[in-house]
């Protein structure tokens, strides 16, 4: 596929489920095994969703979180409309490494567009605790001025609703290619396909 309309990058710690994060939204599937696997470098997935008869390409980027590869990733982001910043909800290491992520993009990608995200939530059911609190993360979101959404890929919870929220963006960001109209479309279509509980972010 060449043409790509909403670039999108997805970056954190190893391990943090990016890869299962990706295969939820693009396939709907969850292999747990995927949590596990070492991403080299870059992987790639496109995405078309179909706005009140116009279509929007997404380009989706897997990038590695090994600090070997991170002078690498640098070249994947670059352009980048929008950031999926992960960690894992009960990792303090990893919400670290998503922070000088967080440092790093804006050094290099002003405009990018960033969702702090919380993964793995499903774990919290077995008597895990979420590290840091939730509480920290979401001042920690507002003050970088990131939306934030706890997602689980095994469960399905929350991650649609993170891609829909970044497509929204990008349209209500768009001059005269998509009409506020086509906003209340996507919003009434996506709905329509899945029934989820509300999702948590913040503005």
């Amino acid at each position: 596929m060449n043409r790509v309309d909403l670039k999108v990058v997805l970056l954190g710690h190893e391990a943090v489920g990016k890869t299962s994060l990706l295969e939820r939204y693009v396939n709907e599937r969850f292999n747990e095994s995927m949590d596990y696997q070492i991403t080299i470098a870059t992987g790639f997935a496109a995405k078309k969703i179909d706005v009140n008869g116009k279509q929007i390409v997404l380009g989706l980027w897997d990038t590695a979180g090994s600090e070997r590869y991170r002078t690498m990733v640098r070249v994947y982001y670059r352009g980048a409309k929008a950031a999926i910043i992960c960690y894992d909800i009960c990792d303090q290491l990893s919400f670290n490494r998503a922070k000088s992520w967080v440092r790093e993009l804006r050094s290099q990608e002003e405009g990018c567009k960033i969702y702090f995200c919380a993964t793995k939530c499903d774990t919290i059911e077995k008597e895990k605790q979420p590290v840091p609190h939730l509480d920290t993360v979401k001042d920690y979101a507002n003050g970088i001025q990131s939306k934030f959404f706890v997602t689980s890929s095994k469960t399905g919870t929350n991650v649609y609703e993170l891609f829909q929220e970044i497509v929204k963006d990008f349209i209500q960001d768009s001059k005269n290619t998509i009409t506020p109209e086509d906003v209340v479309n996507l919003t009434q279509e996506m709905d329509n396909k899945r029934n989820c509980c509300a999702f948590l972010h913040n503005r």
